[in-house]
Formats: C-alpha cells, sequence, structure tokens
C-alpha cells in the first residue's frame, strides 16, 4: 500500500533522553514499517528538556531521522550558535531576524523523493519575530524555483491553534504538508485540506509519559500553586514516540492519508 505514496514521518518536540531514547527504541520499525521516505524530528527540547546539542543531534540522526526541525529554545545553551552554523540537518524557525545563524529552509534528497523542509515560528504568545506568512510565501517560492519537483513539509511551531490553523490554510495547495509543534500534546484534527495539504494542529511529544508536557509533575503542579519560577526539570521514566505519518500522492501531489500515532 505504502510503495504509491511519498511518505513522510513527523515526529513531535523530543524532550530529554527519555525522548530520545523513545526515538533510538522506536523509529527504525516505525520508517520500516511505513517504507518513509523522510523523517522530521522536533529536538528543540532534546538536551536536558531545554535547548539541543551535538550529542543529541548525533543521537537524532543515529535512530534515522533526516531534518532536525526547532523553536524558541534552540537557543539555549552554549554550543547553540555554532552548532546551527555547522550541523546541516539541523534547522531553526527561518523568521527570526536576519543576520542569525543557522537556517530554517532544507533540501532532502530520499530514497525515491525530493523534498524541502522549512521550519516556522509563530507570534501569538511568543516573541514577536518577523511574520512567518510572509516568510513562509519567500521560502516557498525559493523552492518552487531551486527545487522544483520537491515536496514541501513545514513545522510550524507556535502555541496559538489559531495561528497554526490559518498558516494551514495559508499554504493549502502549495505545501504537501503543515504540521504544528511546540504544545507537547497531540491533537485531534488531522485533515486534508481542500486544495491537498495535509494538516495537524500538533504532533505532540515525544518522552517521559508520567509527566507535565515532559517535566516533573511535582515542579509543574508547585508552579501552578506558588506562582513562582521554580526550576523545571525533565521527568524520567517510561517514555513514547508521538507524530504523525503523511501519505502524499506523487502523481496529484496531493496528501492522500494522515496517520497519527504514539507508540509506547
Amino acid at each position: 500500500m505504502t510503495e504509491k505514496f511519498a511518505t513522510v514521518l513527523m515526529i513531535g518536540d523530543v524532550v530529554g533522553t527519555p525522548g530520545l531514547r523513545a526515538l533510538f527504541m522506536s523509529l527504525p520499525g516505525l520508517v520500516k514499517r511505513t517504507e518513509a521516505d523522510l523523517v522530521v524530528a522536533n529536538g528543540e527540547n532534546a538536551r536536558n528538556g531545554f535547548g539541543i546539542g551535538r550529542e543529541d543531534c548525533t543521537a537524532m540522526l543515529g535512530s534515522g531521522v533526516q531534518a532536525i526541525s526547532s523553536g524558541n529554545h534552540v537557543w539555549e545553551g552554549k554550543e547553540a550558535l555554532e552548532l546551527l552554523d555547522s550541523e546541516p540537518a539541523l534547522l531553526r524557525p527561518a523568521n527570526f531576524p536576519p543576520g542569525l545563524p543557522g537556517k530554517g529552509f532544507l533540501y532532502v534528497r530520499g530514497r525515491k523523493f525530493e523534498w524541502v523542509v522549512i521550519n516556522l515560528q509563530g507570534r501569538e504568545g511568543l516573541t514577536p519575530i518577523d511574520c512567518p506568512f510572509r516568510t513562509a510565501d519567500e521560502l516557498l517560492a525559493r523552492a518552487n524555483r531551486e527545487h522544483p519537483g520537491a515536496f514541501v513539509v513545514v513545522d510550524f511551531h507556535a502555541e496559538s491553534s489559531e495561528e497554526k490553523e490559518a498558516m494551514g490554510w495559508h499554504l493549502d495547495g502549495r505545501a504537501a504538508v503543515v504540521a504544528g509543534t511546540h504544545t507537547h500534546v497531540q491533537t485531534a484534527d488531522e485533515r486534508i485540506l481542500p486544495k491537498g495539504t495535509g494538516y495537524l494542529t500538533d504532533l505532540g511529544m515525544s518522552g517521559p509519559e508520567d509527566s507535565v508536557i515532559g517535566v516533573k509533575t511535582e515542579i509543574c503542579i508547585r508552579r501552578s500553586l506558588t506562582q513562582m519560577p521554580i526550576k523545571m526539570e525533565t521527568a524520567e521514566g517510561e517514555a513514547s514516540l508521538c507524530g504523525a505519518i503523511f501519505r502524499i500522492d506523487p502523481e496529484t501531489r496531493r496528501c492522500a492519508e494522515i496517520e497519527r500515532f504514539t507508540i509506547r
């Protein structure tokens, strides 16, 4: 069934060592079962829950990830700036102001198909950086110019469901997939938009199950009760891999199927 599709696996925010462990344990089998041509995973929380380091990138790439997207936490950690310039597979949101290290556009040649991965960040409830919608238009024009046969996949790292839905509709028919990250809670609103774009508001979290968005539960409860900025720490224990499979018809270039998953 899957051979007739261009299949992309998109993995929700990988949180700390538990998330990396879940990736290592479950991703290779999932790629084999789905015959995925591309794997994209958000890694901005891979380094102990905040940021990403070189060892984390190595672990993700070694598990089968081909493109590592990120978001607002990617700048945390002393090696972030150097890493963004030196690791080809690592992305940061493209709509941060000009002059910063890193990129939000990546061309990937899969086993059978060509892909462009675009990483953007929302502004509602987050830092008011450059417009993600206009940046998306610019990068789609670049993709059409430089890689006209590639399927475009977008990780929109955003707080607001409204903003994510608006981006999906804005890119309908121009991107193969628009999937949200950041909230660490998978949504159940997968759909194929009228012009063929596969959409999901949030892929969810790949990380510790007994947690509050990947953080120790007792810390989050204390923060809520006291309203004090208690340092957040990644939870431990069993972890799950969370994300979605998007299957694209290479002839019509429309998304044909979307399958959410949580692997425990």
